[in-house]
């Protein structure tokens, strides 16, 4: 008879994965840390190519701290875990992660899993949007960072919530051409949830350096913006959009668009999490305790991947999850260190709660779409072509009759969209046309290997 299963596995290098990790290899444990980028850092701390010369500071701006320390914290756990970057982990099932590296399969056999995927950036599809030269906020962020390049030489930053205006900085602050800053979000919706952002400290103050800066250095700055139109031929030549109760195109050669972020969901959802869902945040998020534990034994959750909460709170539930699994395991336990983190965390819950509410998902904006607007890129679905099909009270059934969601992102773009098209159509609330259910291979692999 083989021995049972005694190995953690860690999915995802980023703040939580890599805070996960440390804890796990101070209570003894050898875990398995997987993450797709070929090095740590998550999307936020993204780090460079070898040979790539900006400093911290120009990199990360005010986080170049919690950059760095990140950054060390896992260069201190180097050869102390089993670490496999650029890893994909495609499949998950009982206690078994399936995986693509280099081109070959794999699989982790895992007696507990922290999954700590991260989040990717939300978006509402218009007229335009498939054009060369629009890109989210996420993928333009990554072009700086990773190629110290910008997506345009005149560039639009579209959308809400604090990676637009970090964005926007970031180019600018490189030496990039900013056309203007378009937030969706009227002034009044952010000034209502002043007083609960407070609480957030620092963190507050922050993100109103980020929002005075490119009006303090000379940069058009739209609030409550309504976007009509990405115009151009083949690539892009301008933005048509309504604010101040007038229409205006504004002149620009690139787009990068994004409406906040939504978690990766697609592991917990094959490892059979239940899900419920978010009024705020208008999506069904995977259920998990403060500790981090779901419904699922031996599955565990940090980070973006569970709920958007950012860096700083991700770090902090990477480290109490895998505090959870330790004490699962019956090793002991820093009974100071878990009450600090319970208090850190419950103490965020407040200020990230009013973000949420200061910047809105424009669900009436997606909803609205025209009808000749593609909503699914992979499989060049319409908003009308979904509309026509929306007799199913279920977003899975007019998936079928559409395939809307059925291309290489698995409806992770268009999903979120789609169930606010759909739900107006039939004149019912978002949540009861329910969500995309999770299907293997979360992301494209050979198709050998899904035959597997």
């Amino acid at each position: 008879m083989s021995a049972p299963v005694s190995t953690v596995a860690v999915v995802g290098a980023g703040p939580a994965g890599t805070r996960a990790a440390e804890v796990l290899v101070r209570a003894g444990l050898r875990p398995v840390v997987l993450d797709e980028a070929p090095d740590n850092g998550g999307r936020i701390f993204q780090r460079p190519p070898p040979g790539f010369t900006r400093p911290y500071e120009a990199l990360y701006g005010s986080v170049a701290p919690q950059a760095r320390a990140l950054h060390a914290a896992f260069d201190g756990l180097r050869g102390r875990v089993d670490y496999r970057p650029s890893t994909l982990a495609w499949h998950l099932r009982p206690g078994t992660l399936h995986t693509l590296s280099d081109g070959q399969a794999g699989q982790v056999d895992f007696a507990q899993a922290i999954l700590c995927t991260g989040a990717m950036d939300r978006v509402v599809p218009l007229p335009g949007w498939t054009r060369p030269g629009v890109t989210t906020l996420g993928g333009a962020q990554i072009a700086l960072k990773t190629q110290g390049c910008a997506i345009g030489r005149r560039v639009a930053f579209l959308g809400t919530g604090p990676l637009l205006w970090l964005v926007a900085m970031q180019y600018a602050k490189a030496g990039a051409t900013v056309a203007a800053v378009l937030d969706t979000t009227p002034l009044a919706t952010k000034a209502r949830q002043a007083p609960a952002l407070l609480a957030g400290g620092r963190a507050f103050l922050t993100g109103l350096r980020m929002m005075a800066w490119p009006r303090l250095h000379g940069v058009k700055v739209v609030e409550g913006a309504t976007p009509l139109e990405i115009t151009g031929t083949d690539g892009v030549d301008g933005l048509r959009y309504r604010g101040g109760g007038r229409e205006h195109v504004l002149a620009c050669d690139a787009v990068a668009m994004g409406w906040g972020l939504k978690p990766e969901t697609q592991l917990a959802d094959l490892a059979g999490v239940p899900f419920d869902f978010d009024l705020v945040q208008r999506l069904h998020l995977p259920r998990r305790n403060d500790a981090g534990r779901t419904p699922v034994v031996g599955i565990y959750l940090a980070g973006d991947g569970a709920r958007i909460g950012g860096a700083e709170l991700a770090e902090l539930q990477g480290a109490r999850a895998a505090w959870s699994v330790v004490e699962d395991r019956g090793l002991p336990l820093d009974l100071p260190e878990i009450a600090r983190l319970d208090r850190a965390i419950a103490a965020q819950a407040g200020f990230r709660r009013a973000l949420d509410l200061a910047f809105p998902y424009p669900h009436a904006l997606a909803a609205e779409m025209p009808d000749a607007t593609t909503l699914c890129r992979c499989e060049a679905v319409t908003a009308g072509e979904l509309r026509a099909a929306a007799a199913p009270h279920d977003l899975n059934r007019a998936k079928a009759l559409t395939r809307l969601g059925m291309g290489r992102c698995q409806g992770r773009v268009c999903g979120p969209p789609g169930a606010e098209v759909l739900a107006a159509a039939l004149g019912c609330e978002v949540s009861e046309v329910g969500r995309l259910r999770g299907q293997w291979p979360v992301k494209p692999v050979p198709l050998s290997m899904a035959a597997e």
